[in-house]
């Protein structure tokens, strides 16, 4: 009983060591580290619910850690009372956890030989469970191991996988090295001839560390025109002030002096930008915006909510959080997709959630799923809004006809610890899967300019006013991962863990003594 709570500890250090791996700090090895906690405890393990229970505890650990600032949407901006917040925040770190606690139950429910375990069927379980998470009841895709390998700090040798792989492919090479670093300890090192098995293992992961950073310097997308001066605002308008009918004009005059003094040919205003929908915004700020857009001889990005001209066929009036653009190219708009679970909309059987959230425009309709590329700027650019970047196979839809991808969020939401920091990791990886720059503007940070070898070349500081201007790249050309998305992993993935049922089960010992 010691025994099994120790690792049932273990594992939730091992979770948390794994969250200095991701931003704002980047180190990677950390995840390795995290991973080879997590596979040498299963590999003990001594049932499948002790192999689920460990899969679990090391889920807290990493959300936990990770994702509290959750708590700020809730308590300090929705009004959730603060003993709820916190137990609401436990519950929901303890649903993510349920998918690694999957993974933990599928792979020790499989009785295949420990190498073929260790190296190929836990990494397979582990990224399944990582996409499953990211696409059930809307997906949280939040964390993935294959984040940490985006560009900080220090050069990260895996990212010139992405552009071919993306992010789970990435996730399942640092698992397996996990799994291979477990199975070449000094402990395990019985299973197979030590001298062999070692060349193996060292050889295998030579051959894959060593090609990625190469893999890197492959040119999969090429510039379409010289670069395009665009100018990105951060208005650093507090959450708590934001909807406040009193401070609407100061918001308005806010955003008015950052595009006055805007050069960029295209400008880039934030999610919901302004406290006002786009059919009650006063005519002179549109015009005001628009005439500076076409002094510069370009266009202005505005993200706004915005409403149907005439209710639904049910009779409800729609809404969207989208954005709109205007000044020498014709009036175009992109209403967001993949809306955030309780923020923007709340799922059947939950509506009880609004006694206590009080979100301003929460009952959000969804956008097409398929919508084109706005033409602004003078170049065809593919917009999405905040969490949407998190879905690495909904941004290459646009592609190949975008040249540009812009994000447009607001992180006010969760407060200063880790949040905005994550989120730009996902436009990080959407730039390298993608080979695009990606610009973000946003209300508090972060806002940055990402190259499409997903390095942020400029930034501005967090909770700060400005305008980042920036010339940016507009890029021509699919990358592999653009045309094929998740699916070469994802069929992966399934044939190693099918594989291994079918190993375990027609092969019998025999696949207990692979070599």
């Amino acid at each position: 009983m010691r025994s099994s709570w120790s690792g049932i500890a273990l594992a939730v250090i091992a979770g948390a060591l794994a969250v200095p791996a991701y931003a704002p700090l980047y180190a990677w090895p950390l995840v390795i580290i995290s991973l080879v906690g997590l596979f040498g405890l299963w590999q003990r393990s001594t049932s499948p619910a002790h192999a689920s229970a460990i899969g679990f505890a090391w889920g807290l650990g990493l959300f936990l850690v990770g994702v509290p600032w959750l708590y700020v949407s809730l308590h300090t901006y929705g009004d959730m009372p603060a003993p709820l917040a916190a137990i609401a925040i436990f519950l929901f770190c303890a649903y993510l956890s349920l998918f690694p606690a999957l993974a933990g139950y599928v792979q020790a429910k499989i009785r295949c030989g420990p190498i073929w375990r260790l190296v190929l069927l836990m990494p397979a379980a582990f990224v399944a469970a990582e996409a499953f998470r990211g696409w059930f009841v809307t997906g949280f895709p939040w964390l993935i191991a294959g984040y940490t390998q985006t560009p900080g700090f220090a050069p990260a040798p895996l990212a010139g996988l992405a552009p071919l792989f993306g992010v789970f492919g990435i996730s399942l090479v640092l698992a397996m090295t996990a799994g291979a670093v477990v199975l070449g300890s000094a402990r395990l090192s019985t299973l197979a001839p030590k001298a062999r098995l070692r060349r193996w293992l060292f050889t295998a992961g030579a051959v894959v560390w060593g090609l990625a950073p190469l893999l890197g310097r492959v040119e999969w997308t090429a510039p379409s025109a010289a670069p395009v001066a665009v100018s990105l605002l951060q208005g650093n308008v507090p959450q708590n002030l934001k909807w406040r009918e009193d401070q609407a004009a100061a918001s308005l005059e806010n955003y008015l002096q950052l595009v006055e003094q805007s050069r960029g040919k295209l400008i880039v205003l934030p999610e919901t930008a302004l406290p006002f929908m786009l059919d009650r915004l006063p005519p002179s700020v549109t015009a005001a915006m628009a005439s500076r857009a076409r002094t510069n001889g370009g266009d202005v990005l505005l993200g706004v909510v915005f409403r149907d001209a005439s209710p639904a066929t049910d009779g409800n009036q729609r809404y969207f959080n989208g954005a709109v653009a205007f000044g020498t190219s014709p009036i175009q708009q992109y209403a967001k997709h993949h809306l955030v679970a309780f923020g923007e909309f709340v799922p059947p059987l939950f509506s009880w959630v609004y006694r206590w959230l009080k979100i301003p425009l929460s009952g959000f309709t969804p956008g097409a799923e398929v919508q084109p590329p706005m033409q602004i700027g003078g170049h065809t650019v593919a917009v999405n809004i905040c969490y949407e970047d998190a879905f690495g196979a909904e941004i290459v839809r646009a592609l190949p006809a975008a040249e540009l991808l812009i994000n447009m969020s607001n992180m006010a939401w969760f407060g200063t610890y880790l949040a905005a920091d994550q989120h730009a990791q996902l436009s990080q990886m959407r730039a390298l899967e993608s080979g695009r720059w990606m610009l973000r503007a946003t209300n508090t940070g972060v806002t940055a300019a990402i190259n499409d070898k997903g390095e942020i070349v400029a930034s501005l500081p967090q909770f700060s006013r400005g305008v980042l201007e920036v010339s940016a790249t507009p890029m021509r050309g699919a990358t592999p991962y653009s045309r094929w998305r998740d699916w070469p992993i994802l069929m992966l993935v399934a044939i190693l863990i099918i594989g291994s049922g079918l190993a375990a089960r027609y092969w019998g010992e025999y696949s207990h003594k692979i070599r």
